[in-house]
C-alpha cells in the first residue's frame, strides 16, 4: 500500500500549495467559500501531477532503473505493477478533472493546458536543454492561475513573473545537481549533454535575482500592495529564502530534490512559515509608520 501511495509522489504535492496563493494575496482566507475552492482546485492539481508522475514512470521504467536515485521508485524498483499503475492513473486523472469542471471551467481548461504541456514535456521537450526547464516553470505558473480562477479573480503579472522566475531557478538548480552527479549526459538524461556547469550556475544566478527582483517590484506596486502597503514586509523573507537557497546550491551541490529542502533546511522554512503569518498580517489591515500605497 506505502509503495502504490508513493507512486502518486505526494512530497511533490508541496509545488501544488501555489494554488492558495490567489487566497492568501487577495485576503479570500477569511471567506469559507473561497477557502472551499481553493482546496478543490489544490486537490483537482495534485491529481493532475499524479496522473503525469505515473505514467512518467511507466514511460521510464528502464531508464530509472540506471538512475541512482530513481531506481527506488515503485515502478522500477518492481513494487508496483505496470498494469495496476495504469489504472490508478486513469483514476487520477478522470478525479482531477471532475473536480476542476465542478470548480469551473477556467479551472478546467488550465487543468488540461497544465496536462497537455506534461504530456510534451515527457514525449519531447524533457530531451531539450533550457526548453526542459521553461515547462516546468510555466507548470508552475498556471498552478498561480489556477488558484485565482478558482475565485474567479485576478492576479498580479508581477507575482506571475516572481513566480515563474522561482520556478526556472529550482529547475536549474536540478538541473546543475544532476550534471554533477550524473555527468554531462548519460543515458537517465539527453539535455544534460547541452548544458555546461557555467552555463547552469550562471542561469540559477540570473533566475534567483529575477524572482527576487519580481517580488520586490510586486510588494510595492501592485494593486494588492498599494491597499496594503505592509506588504513590503513580506519581501524580507522572500530575499532570506531565495539568498538560502542559492547558497545550499553552490555550496552543497543540493537542488536535486528541491521539495525536500523546505523541511531539512530550517532557515527555508522558517522563511515560508514567517512569510505566511506576515502576509496575513499585512492583509489584515497593519499598516507600517511612513510606508504609503
Amino acid at each position: 500500500m506505502i509503495a502504490h501511495i508513493l507512486l502518486l509522489r505526494p512530497k511533490q504535492w508541496t509545488k501544488n500549495l501555489l494554488v492558495f496563493a490567489a487566497l492568501l494575496f487577495v485576503g479570500a482566507f477569511r471567506d469559507v467559500a473561497m477557502v472551499q475552492l481553493s482546496v478543490l482546485a489544490f486537490i483537482a492539481m495534485c491529481l493532475a501531477s499524479s496522473t503525469v508522475y505515473v505514467f512518467n514512470d511507466l514511460r521510464d521504467i528502464e531508464r530509472d532503473r540506471k538512475h541512482p536515485r530513481k531506481c527506488k521508485r515503485p515502478l522500477a524498483a518492481g513494487l508496483v505493477k505496470p498494469s495496476v499503475a495504469v489504472v490508478i492513473g486513469i483514476v487520477c486523472l478522470v478525479s482531477s478533472l471532475l473536480l476542476a469542471w465542478y470548480v469551473g471551467r477556467a479551472a478546467l481548461g488550465i487543468i488540461a493546458i497544465y496536462l497537455v504541456i506534461q504530456g510534451l514535456y515527457n514525449n519531447w521537450l524533457k530531451n531539450v536543454a533550457v526548453a526542459d526547464v521553461f515547462c516546468i516553470g510555466l507548470g508552475f505558473v498556471l498552478r498561480a492561475v489556477l488558484g485565482a480562477a478558482a475565485l474567479r479573480v485576478e492576479i498580479s503579472g508581477w507575482l506571475l513573473f516572481c513566480t515563474g522566475a522561482l520556478a526556472l531557478m529550482l529547475g536549474f538548480s536540478k538541473r546543475r545537481n544532476e550534471f554533477i552527479t550524473m555527468g554531462d549526459g548519460g543515458e537517465t538524461r539527453e539535455s544534460l549533454s547541452d548544458y555546461t556547469r557555467p552555463a547552469l550556475d550562471a542561469l540559477v544566478s540570473i533566475f534567483a535575482c529575477g524572482a527576487a527582483i519580481c517580488y520586490g517590484i510586486y510588494s510595492l506596486e501592485s494593486p494588492t500592495a498599494r491597499k496594503y502597503p505592509g506588504l513590503i514586509l513580506t519581501s524580507l523573507f522572500v530575499f532570506y529564502g531565495i539568498a538560502r537557497y542559492v547558497l545550499i546550491v553552490f555550496s552543497k551541490n543540493e537542488g536535486g530534490e528541491p521539495e525536500t529542502l523546505l523541511y531539512k533546511d530550517p532557515h527555508i522554512l522558517m522563511s515560508v512559515i514567517l512569510f505566511i503569518l506576515t502576509s496575513i498580517l499585512a492583509l489584515s489591515g497593519f499598516r507600517i509608520p511612513l510606508v504609503t500605497g
